[in-house]
C-alpha cells in the first residue's frame, strides 16, 4: 500500500502592481503605480523562501535584510517590516519607486532561476508607504550625543544616507543645500508621477527626526568653502551630485527651444511648471517634441512633454532597444503612453527658423559596431542616411558632469579627467584629509541607490577616523 504523499501547494506568480491606464496617465502628473494593497503585498511576500544564506541581500547597496522585511509582511506587521527596513535605510519609499532592483536583489534572488524573482522593490514600497499612512513609523533612536560634527555638503541620496547613519551613531549633523528645497536629484530630477515630492519631504523629515539640520539656500564654495567647514567641523562629507549637463557639441545647440534635461526637469518638478496656473514657472510647452538620449532621465523628458500637452514626442537614440541603459519599467511606461522610440538614429544638427528658434533636426541612422569601452556595440553612422524632421521643442539629455564649483574652491583635491572627484571606492575619503565625497560626484551620473550605498560607506569610515582620534 502506497503512502498518500501531501501534494505541494503551488506557488503563486509574481504580483502585478495596479497601475493608472496609460491613456488617462499621459496627461496628468499623479504616479502612475498605485502600490500594493495589503492583501497583494501579503501574497508577493509569501513567494519569498526566506533563504538561509540570501542572496539578495548581497545585491543591495545598502544592506537592508531583505528577508527579514519581507517574512514580517508574510505574517501581517506591516509597520514592523517598515521599521526594518529603516534600520539600515533612510529612504525606503524613495527606493521602492525609484531603484533599480531589477539589476540588484531581484537579480541575485533564486526564485529568478527559473522564474520571476520576488517583487523586493515593491514590497519595500508598500511596507514604507503603510506606516507613513497608518502612522505606523517608530520614532528614530539615536545614540546619545557624542560631541562630534559632520558637514554633510548635498542633500541628494548620498547625502541624505550619510547624514541618517551618522545621526543614528549620535554625530551633530548638518546638511548644507544649495538649493531652496532639500532633496536633490529626488526633487530636481524625477517627476512626480515617478516619485510624488510629498513623500521625499516625508522622507527627509525622518532625518530631521534623528536631529540633522538643513541649511537651504546655501551654496558651499561661495557662501562658505570646504576649507572654512574644516575649521568648524570634524568631516566633511561631499554629494553634491552631477548637475552640469552634457551637449553633443553640433550646431545649433544655442538655438530658443532647445534645453537641457536638466533644466527642463528643474522646472517641472522643483519649480512646478506642470501646475500652471498654482505656480508660473514658464516652461515650452512644445507640440512636437525631440528627446536624445536613452537613459532614465531621457524617459522622464520624454514622459513630461507628453503631460505638458505635447501631440508627438520621438526619443532619439544611438543604439539598438536592447543597448538603452534607462530601466525596463520606464522604456514599457513610456511606450504605452505614447512616447515613439527612434532607435538607431543621432542628431547631426538642429535647425532654425528667421527667430533664433529651432524648427527641425538633421538626424543620421546608426548601426551598431564593434563593442566599445562599456561594452555596448559602437553605434557607427550609415553614409547617405541622413533626414530632417521637424520639431518645435529640443531636450538632450545625454548625461551630466559635477559643476566645478567645490573642486575649483577646495585645495588638494585631486579631480579625474571627467571632472569627478577622485574618493576610495570603499571609504569614500578623498585626497584631503577629514573630507570624503560620493554618488555622483565621485562616479559621475548613476543610480539613486547606488549613490545611498557610497553615503552609507562614508558614513561607516567617517566613524572608524573619528572614533580612533577620539
Amino acid at each position: 500500500m502506497t503512502e498518500n504523499k501531501p501534494e505541494k501547494t503551488a506557488r503563486p506568480p509574481r504580483q502585478p502592481m495596479p497601475e493608472q491606464p496609460p491613456e488617462e496617465r499621459r496627461r496628468n502628473f499623479r504616479e502612475v503605480p498605485f502600490g500594493y494593497t495589503p492583501e497583494i503585498a501579503q501574497t508577493e511576500a509569501s513567494r519569498c523562501l526566506l533563504c538561509k544564506k540570501p542572496m539578495c541581500r548581497t545585491g543591495c547597496p545598502v544592506e537592508i535584510d531583505i528577508p527579514a522585511f519581507i517574512k514580517l509582511i508574510r505574517e501581517g506587521d506591516f509597520a514592523g517590516a517598515a521599521a526594518e527596513i529603516k534600520k539600515f535605510n533612510a529612504l525606503p519609499a524613495v527606493c521602492g519607486r525609484v531603484c533599480p532592483q531589477e539589476t540588484q536583489c531581484e537579480a541575485v534572488c533564486v526564485l529568478g532561476k527559473k522564474g520571476d524573482p520576488v517583487a523586493i522593490g515593491r514590497l519595500e514600497r508598500f511596507a514604507a508607504d503603510y506606516a507613513r499612512e497608518h502612522g505606523g513609523e517608530p520614532p528614530p533612536q539615536p545614540d546619545p550625543p557624542n560631541g562630534l560634527r559632520v558637514a554633510v555638503v548635498g542633500s541628494g541620496p548620498a547625502g541624505l544616507t550619510c547624514a541618517a547613519d551618522l545621526a543614528r551613531l549620535g554625530y551633530s549633523v548638518t546638511i548644507y543645500e544649495a538649493f531652496h528645497k532639500a532633496g536633490g536629484v529626488l526633487v530636481y530630477g524625477i517627476p512626480e508621477f515617478r516619485l510624488p515630492k510629498a513623500i521625499v519631504q516625508k522622507e527627509i523629515d525622518f532625518l530631521s527626526q534623528l536631529g540633522v539640520k538643513v541649511e537651504l539656500n546655501s551654496v558651499i564654495g561661495k557662501l562658505d568653502t570646504v576649507d572654512e567647514l574644516l575649521e568648524e567641523y570634524d568631516a566633511v562629507f561631499l554629494g553634491t551630485g552631477a548637475g552640469l549637463p552634457m551637449f553633443m557639441g553640433i550646431p545649433g545647440e544655442n538655438l530658443g527651444g532647445v534645453y537641457s534635461a536638466n533644466e527642463y526637469l528643474t522646472r517641472s518638478n522643483l519649480m512646478k511648471a506642470y501646475d500652471f496656473p498654482n505656480y508660473d514657472t514658464p516652461i515650452a510647452r512644445g507640440r512636437r517634441v525631440a528627446v536624445i538620449g536613452g537613459g532614465n532621465v531621457a524617459m522622464d523628458a520624454a514622459r513630461t512633454a507628453l503631460r505638458l500637452g505635447a501631440e508627438e514626442v520621438h526619443l532619439l537614440y544611438r543604439r539598438s532597444r536592447a543597448e538603452m541603459p534607462a530601466r525596463a519599467e520606464e522604456i514599457h511606461h513610456a511606450e504605452e503612453e505614447g512616447v515613439i522610440l527612434d532607435i538607431l538614429t543621432a542628431p547631426i544638427e538642429m535647425i532654425g527658423d528667421e527667430q533664433g528658434r529651432v524648427r527641425a533636426l538633421k538626424i543620421i541612422r546608426m548601426e551598431l559596431g564593434e563593442p566599445d569601452a562599456s561594452g555596448r556595440r559602437r553605434p557607427v553612422p550609415k553614409a547617405g542616411s541622413e533626414y530632417t524632421q521637424d520639431f518645435d521643442t529640443v531636450v538632450v539629455a545625454i548625461g551630466n558632469t559635477p559643476n566645478p564649483l567645490i573642486p575649483s574652491t577646495t585645495s588638494g583635491l585631486t579631480i579625474s579627467k571627467h571632472g569627478t572627484v577622485v574618493a576610495d571606492e570603499e571609504t569614500g575619503l578623498t585626497t584631503r584629509e577629514r573630507v570624503y565625497a560620493g554618488g555622483d560626484l565621485v562616479t559621475g551620473a548613476a543610480t539613486v541607490i547606488s549613490a545611498m550605498g557610497a553615503g552609507k560607506r562614508a558614513a561607516r569610515a567617517i566613524h572608524k577616523m573619528l572614533s580612533e582620534k577620539t
